[in-house]
């Protein structure tokens, strides 16, 4: 398992190796154990390959490596699946080199030389990021992988260009300013992320999804080119769907998501991927076609929790009993589950507030300790239309635009012409007959009455995902920069609302958070992770399927539900969809109420001088009467603050 690191400089600078030595040491975390760097001194560039505890260590994997003609150096981070089959190609057009080892990253640096970069990368099926430098054209050129799967940051500083996997790397460099962006923090406190092409740090952006950046001193400003772009997928997509009947598309899709998980089980002959098993759909599939294509049983991993609430490990082992698998599972306590929290600042290199990364923690080190490589089932709720937000928008949305914007605005006025403490004491009769105490009518009245007050679609959307309503005026000096939540040119043109929600997330929840989770969870204990689901032909055919047959009859998912009924009996996967998540609110005004009354004292908050401490303490004190649940906003700031301690 490798990162990349490295600089591009102008003038003279003494000791580069000492500077990019800095920055390959910096992620101690991760178990380093070895840096190769690469340097050429008259052009200013130096590249350097971050190395962790990985299954096969060679110096040709983990230090940068130049193509066999020299013109071309690479450092590189990630998989490609389909490697071997570039390479017969390359032999097939008696254009292969004299191959000097089993590596990608050869594979890749020899297609670079025949077909070029772009047309390379456009064949190349994986997850990766790289930094190549090409020395007859004196230019630096970065990629990344066609769904984000692989970080990668960079930026201009002063008179160099910093560029890493991670941004501990990047602080490091002694040309680094480290300036805290207001406006990202208030993107922070919006969506509990920070999106690309952000980052916390003025400065310093995150390379976008299927896009390539050249850079060299002469050329500056040149803006990054896509060449696979999520909206184009969106549109072809929408334009020539696929014409066969759902059960025939149920049987293309088990086919394509068969041969997705062979390549992710071939990549590495002699490595056997491990699966995070929920017991969900998705994980489901990837288990039973891993199973089904292993010759031995697979292995499964998953963690429960005691509170029935958050445990998902029963439904997990009913799963793995049934395949055959060789299960692993581990019920977490309370204790183990916050003591990962101290951990988080350092594993996620930016302030990043989904607090599912503790459980996504936890089973990444139960299957690190008997697997380095893992399969997930990630991008199967933003493809066939998993989430209940999507059904929900969609006849939300078809019912308010049928009343008039005033009459809707109106309405919203009058019901927050109340507090939700208020309307809760006028509906307790209503409480009373429900029988149900935790029943709050007046939190439901007023999220109510915000979607209410929405004037279009794309409204609709930010509210369903934003955490706190006006961020902006929270972060002090803060203005919260363009995103393709707020610049409709930007945003993918679909045919209805739930396939506009769907398109949305792909470009910014699935990339800026579940991939960030997971991958910086993974590396924090030196597991690889592969996500089928993300094999691009997968994500293509699934923007073909009509809506009708990913939401059929009221059932979400429904293509999913057919490939896995062939594996699994129905009994076992018929169930409510549950989030992967810890019980935040229960602790925050329990075990955790110390640590977060220090990070958000009202003293601290001032002094510190990001935040505007009222409306803070506000949702702090409701939330710790029992008010209000505001576990998702006071997390995002939690960890902000968590962030800026370290």
């Amino acid at each position: 398992m490798c990162g990349l690191t490295g600089f591009l400089w102008e003038g003279h600078l003494p000791e580069p190796e000492t500077v990019v030595c800095g920055m390959a040491g910096a992620p101690i975390h991760r178990g380093l154990d070895d840096a190769g760097i690469w340097i050429d001194r008259e052009a200013g560039i130096a590249l350097a390959h971050l190395s962790f505890s990985d299954p096969d260590p060679s110096p040709a994997v983990c230090r940068p490596m130049a193509s066999v003609s020299g013109r071309y150096v690479i450092a590189y981070n990630g998989t490609i699946y389909n490697h071997l089959d570039l390479r017969l190609e390359l032999e097939a057009m008696n254009a292969a080199p004299a191959w000097r080892g089993h590596s990608d990253m050869e594979t890749l640096l020899a297609g670079f030389e025949v077909w070029g970069i772009e047309e390379t990368i456009r064949l190349a099926s994986g997850m990766f990021a790289f930094a190549l430098w090409d020395r007859q054209c004196g230019a630096l050129i970065l990629g990344r992988d066609r769904l984000g799967e692989k970080p990668l940051y960079y930026g201009w500083q002063g008179n160099a260009f910093l560029f890493a996997s991670e941004l501990k790397a990047i602080e490091a460099n002694p040309y680094f300013s480290k300036q805290v962006d207001r406006g990202a923090v208030a993107l922070l406190m919006r969506h509990n992320y920070i999106p690309a092409p952000y980052s916390i740090y003025q400065g310093i952006r995150k390379l976008l999804p299927g896009s390539l950046l050249t850079v060299s001193m002469q050329k500056r400003d040149e803006p990054p080119s896509r060449y696979w772009d999520t909206r184009d997928i969106v549109a072809d997509g929408l334009a020539r769907p696929f014409e066969g009947t759902p059960d025939e598309a149920a049987v293309m899709l088990e086919a394509l998501l068969s041969d997705s998980v062979r390549r992710r089980m071939a990549a590495d002959a002699d490595i056997s991927p491990g699966v995070f098993l929920s017991g969900g759909i998705d994980s489901s599939i990837v288990a039973a076609l891993t199973q089904s294509l292993s010759n031995r049983p697979a292995r499964t991993f998953s963690i429960g929790f005691h509170d029935a609430g958050y445990d998902e490990a029963k439904y997990a082992a009913a799963v793995a009993k049934h395949l055959g698998t060789e299960h692993t599972e581990l019920y977490v306590t309370p204790r183990q589950a916050m003591d990962v929290i101290p951990r988080l600042p350092e594993l996620y290199c930016e302030p990043f507030a989904d607090s599912s990364q503790i459980p996504t923690f936890l089973v990444s080190r139960l299957a690190r300790q008997h697997v380095t490589v893992s399969l997930s089932g990630d991008g199967g709720d933003e493809l066939f239309g998993g989430y209940g937000r999507y059904l929900l928008g969609q006849r939300l949305w078809g019912a308010l635009s049928r009343i008039p914007a005033r009459l809707r605005a109106l309405a919203s006025m009058g019901i927050t012409t109340l507090s939700p403490t208020a309307w809760n004491r006028l509906l307790k009769p209503v409480e009373l007959l429900r029988r149900r105490g935790a029943w709050k009518p007046g939190d439901r009245l007023h999220k109510g009455a915000a979607i209410m007050d929405a004037r279009s679609s794309a409204d609709l959307y930010r509210l369903l995902v934003s955490h706190w309503g006006a961020p902006a005026s929270l972060v002090i000096d803060a203005q919260e920069p363009p995103t393709v939540l707020t610049s409709p040119d930007l945003q993918p043109c679909t045919d209805n609302f739930a396939h506009q929600m769907m398109a949305m997330d792909l470009v910014t929840y699935l990339p800026d958070d579940c991939l960030v989770k997971v991958e910086r969870a993974a590396k924090g204990v030196c597991l690889e992770t592969r996500a089928p689901f993300l094999d691009h032909h997968v994500v293509e055919f699934a923007w073909k399927l009509p809506l009708e047959y990913k939401l059929r009859e009221g059932v979400v998912k429904w293509p999913l539900r057919q490939v896995l009924r062939r594996h699994v009996p129905r009994e076992l996967i018929e169930r409510p969809k549950m989030g992967f998540g810890v019980p935040i609110d229960n602790w925050l005004r329990g075990p955790l109420r110390e640590w977060a009354e220090s990070l958000l004292s009202e003293e601290r908050i001032r002094k510190e001088g990001f935040f505007n401490p009222a409306p803070i303490r506000k949702k702090w004190n409701e939330h710790l009467s029992g008010q209000r649940n505001w576990q998702y906003p006071l997390w995002d700031v939690l960890m902000f603050q968590a962030w800026l301690e370290r």
